[in-house]
């Protein structure tokens, strides 16, 4: 039995390293495993690729006929196609629970830390197996980005730990300049369509019957899209009357004054003002301290949606 392992939709760096080292956890305890992902890879991810010189994981993004086991989230939505309750042996994440069912008792490793390779690295080290070093400069990179240098409010003191272990495994020394390059990847902007700015980082959410978008982009600052704000608008415009959404959130983060400038597409403004206790001045407002859609923007749109 091949397993093939899978980070969620609109993959990001933390979902491909994710796939990749638990996929060779799994080999290096005789399981044939496949690391797989569901599109192309962001500029910041194949920066890391590149760095580690690791080969990028192969396409897979229908599930039929597939053993699968889920890395980076747990919900259908952003899981692959035709994914069912009989073919999920494994999910390792870092995220609420999502609606993914199962048919049979599987392994399921969900911790409350910033980065799924923050869980995998404590897996390796309960079952005993030596992580590659270039395997570690990967999961090292997803901590790193995820936490957003350590400062993202989803990071713990196992992040830090974990990524104290792994830069001397993958014998790096100066993990700013490390972030500091993924950044410059992640925040580019130049030449990139506006649709697939939107979708860089992007998920969708079911929050009680009520179908929710929410994009990001850490940016160094807000003035690389000043020039291309309406163009990311209409992106938002024409991906909510195509799928049928509630509200289309896009997370302009600043990563050097530590906030975010929140674009809003919404059927009630005032729901999402209601959220984040503050008031739209156009189609956005600034949300002092945001940096985390997994601890800040969800959670808050799910209680407002009253879920």
């Amino acid at each position: 039995m091949t397993v093939y392992v899978t980070g969620h939709k609109n993959p990001d760096t933390d979902s491909v390293t994710a796939a990749i080292a638990y996929a060779e956890l799994l080999k290096a305890n005789g399981q044939d495993a496949i690391a797989s992902m569901q599109g192309a890879m962001n500029p910041e991810t194949e920066t890391v690729l590149k760095r580690f010189d690791m080969a990028a994981p192969e396409i897979m993004t229908d599930a039929a006929g597939k053993t699968v086991a889920l890395v980076d989230h747990s919900d259908l939505n952003q899981a692959p196609d035709n994914i069912n309750a009989d073919n999920v042996v494994a999910i390792v994440d870092h995220h609420k629970i999502g609606d993914v069912t199962t048919n049979n008792p599987i392994f399921c490793c969900v911790k409350p830390v910033g980065c799924t390779g923050t869980v995998l690295k404590q897996l390796y080290d309960t079952e005993g197996v030596a992580v590659d070093p270039k395997v570690a400069g990967l999961m090292l990179s997803a901590i790193l980005s995820d936490t957003v240098n350590f400062k993202s409010p989803t990071c713990t003191e196992e992040d830090k730990k974990a990524v104290a272990e792994l830069k001397e495994i993958a014998s790096v020394t100066d993990t700013d300049e490390l972030f500091m390059d993924m950044l410059k990847a992640k925040s580019s902007v130049d030449g990139v369509p506006a649709k697939d700015l939107l979708n860089r980082d992007y998920k969708d959410f079911d929050m009680n019957g009520n179908k929710v978008g929410c994009g990001q982009l850490e940016l160094a600052t807000l003035d690389q899209v000043a020039a291309i704000r309406d163009d990311l608008y209409k992106a938002m415009e024409e991906q909510k009357a195509a799928g049928g959404h509630h509200t289309i959130l896009l997370m302009l983060t600043d990563v050097v004054k530590e906030g975010t400038e929140l674009v809003v597409l919404s059927d009630d403004p005032s729901l999402v003002e209601g959220a984040f206790d503050g008031k739209l001045e156009g189609n956005s407002m600034w949300v002092d301290g945001m940096m985390s859609r997994k601890k800040q923007t969800v959670p808050n749109m799910q209680k407002a949606f009253g879920c």
